[in-house]
């Protein structure tokens, strides 16, 4: 095959397509979160702080404030992702695992989980 051949087979899978698409959305969610934070959020560590506004707070040279901003940022972003994709997805991925329902025994040829009302395993096609 040639070179375009192969990059046509690699653009077409769905891994990258769906990647594209995470990155889009991920930018999209990104601008929200930020402007929740810069919004909500730093208003009211802006509260906290002795000067009272956030985007200016420096330690001598050092700007703190923008940094902090991007930290916040970074933190919710990191707790959404986790809440929802871990744990939320993990959870659904639990509840559809057919070894974890109680009508399922494991074969003797391969160790994998199979219908009680089987008689040949899918896996290894071996007697259950």
């Amino acid at each position: 095959m040639s070179m375009t051949n192969d990059f046509k087979d690699f653009i077409a899978k769905g891994n990258v397509i769906d990647l594209a698409v995470a990155v889009v959305i991920g930018g999209a969610f990104g601008k929200i979160v930020t402007a929740l934070v810069s919004g909500l959020v730093m208003p009211l560590v802006g509260y906290v702080l002795p000067k009272g506004d956030w985007q200016t707070w420096a330690l001598g040279k050092f700007q703190i404030g923008p940094v902090l901003g991007a930290v916040v940022d970074f933190l919710l972003i990191a707790l959404v992702v986790f809440l929802v994709f871990v744990k939320g997805l993990g959870s659904l991925k639990k509840k559809e695992d057919p070894s974890l329902a109680g009508d399922t025994k494991t074969c003797p040829g391969c160790l994998e989980s199979v219908p009680k009302a089987a008689t040949r395993c899918k896996h290894c096609t071996s007697q259950v």
